[in-house]
């Protein structure tokens, strides 16, 4: 099998995203390892969301186990199989769920990370809808008004689904702009296309809407965007959502709390009773999120039954369950790992590799001596401190490596990381500390 060639850009991405403990947007090809069945998993989801289905999966692990790596690759192989892929980090102002714009806020980072192959780094809404306007545009060689009606009828499909006429006209605008190159008509559409109007006044002034995304319909318009995408001739719409640990942990009104896995729940129901179609939802977040009776999914008893019961019987896991648990790395696939980040740090050129196989394993083991029983189920910890290494060792030829593995320090990813912020009180209304 070829190894596949590493470009510059690949490996300056690769190692400052690695130095700092984040997951690199490109080359990820480069230096995956493990986790085969889960990926298998998923491929069969995306095949499944691309035969008109919908699919849902929880991605859990503890901090520093790859759940940010593994979105990452799930994004990367949506790419490859004609997905829209849509990610974003919950956090306490964008969530699922909420007021004053919260949940506005979420979908509006989803729509601004829009990424296909040829637009991976996100930024992708305009290129999809302006692919679908011309191919239209094309076909029919027809007038603007013509033009119009003709999207109209591609569309019909959608008017099936809640929101769709002022989602339709949004298109229709884009169009009559893209056919007038006026400027001010396509942004004011692809504005409303990505919730950026607060009022419906605004929408109305710019557009002639009678709705706006907001707060209340985000999930709505995320199943008019899939099968927007699959009429755009893309397989359909891939949401990866991160960070899904702030929701236990950062949310301290159990009322708002609930109202993100009110949400949730219904993402799950519509996905696994085939109520959505052409659209997928990874979620990821740390076993503690999802379990705990008190703060996590699982203290939402209709959740908790969905996405309870055991996803291992008899040493086999079940890989049709909506929860996927990472597993540790073998000490095999992190020596793979590091000899991976090692040929990326060189290009590929084995001449010029800094450390050598026996060096790898020396610094394995000092890791686990390091790190004990936790070795494995970090490979963040690992992989950053062995960055830092190889780093100083290409700044400096001279280096002993010995001694610089002695005296890198190997840091712990901690949930402490995430912790609540104040007592929690659970008396639970947003509004309690409300005061005239």
């Amino acid at each position: 099998m070829t190894t596949p060639k590493i470009k510059p850009r690949e490996r300056d991405a690769i190692i400052q995203s690695l130095r700092t403990g984040v997951v690199p947007r490109i080359g990820l090809q480069h230096i995956q390892v493990g986790r085969l069945d889960e990926v298998k998993a998923v491929i069969a989801d995306l095949d499944r969301i691309a035969n008109d289905a919908a699919a849902v999966r929880f991605i859990i692990g503890r901090f520093g186990s790859g759940k940010s790596f593994f979105l990452n690759l799930v994004r990367a192989i949506g790419f490859e199989k004609r997905f829209v892929v849509a990610q974003a980090d919950i956090t306490t102002e964008r969530r699922l769920q909420g007021s004053s714009g919260h949940a506005r806020a979420m979908y509006n980072e989803l729509m601004r990370n829009l990424a296909t192959r040829a637009k991976p780094d996100g930024g992708a809404l305009e290129a999809v809808v302006s692919s679908f306007i011309s191919k239209i545009d094309h076909e029919n060689a027809v007038s603007r008004l013509e033009l119009k009606a003709a999207i109209g009828l591609k569309l019909e499909p959608l008017m099936e689904m809640v929101h769709c006429y002022d989602f339709v006209k949004a298109i229709q605008t884009y169009a009559e702009g893209y056919q007038q190159q006026d400027d001010v008509k396509k942004q004011a559409a692809l504005r409303w296309l990505r919730a950026e109007y607060p009022t419906k006044t605004e929408a109305k002034r710019y557009l002639g809407t009678s709705t706006i995304i907001d707060d209340d319909n985000i999930y709505d318009y995320l199943k008019l965007m899939a099968r927007f995408v699959s009429l755009a001739e893309y397989s359909g719409l891939l949401v990866n959502i991160d960070e899904l640990v702030v929701l236990s942990k950062r949310l301290n009104h159990q009322q708002a709390r609930n109202a993100n896995y009110e949400m949730i729940l219904r993402i799950v129901n519509d996905c696994l009773q085939g109520s959505a179609s052409r659209i997928g939802f990874l979620f990821a977040g740390t076993d503690d999120c999802l379990e705990d009776r008190r703060r996590g999914l699982f203290s939402y008893e209709a959740l908790q039954t969905r996405l309870g019961g055991p996803t291992q019987i008899g040493g086999y896991t079940d890989f049709n369950h909506p929860v996927l648990k990472l597993t540790v790395l073998s000490p095999e696939d992190l020596n793979v790992l590091l000899t991976n980040i090692r040929r990326v740090f060189a290009l590929g050129d084995e001449s010029k590799f800094l450390v050598t196989d026996a060096q790898i394993i020396d610094f394995m083991t000092d890791c686990a001596k390091r790190l004990g029983s936790e070795y494995f189920a970090t490979p963040r910890d690992v992989v950053k401190r062995f960055t830092s290494v190889l780093s100083i060792l290409e700044q400096n030829p001279t280096a002993q490596f010995s001694q610089l593995v002695e005296s890198t320090p190997l840091e712990r990813s901690e949930e402490a990381e995430i912790a609540v912020d104040q007592p929690e009180e659970d008396t639970g209304d947003d509004l309690a500390s409300f005061k005239i």
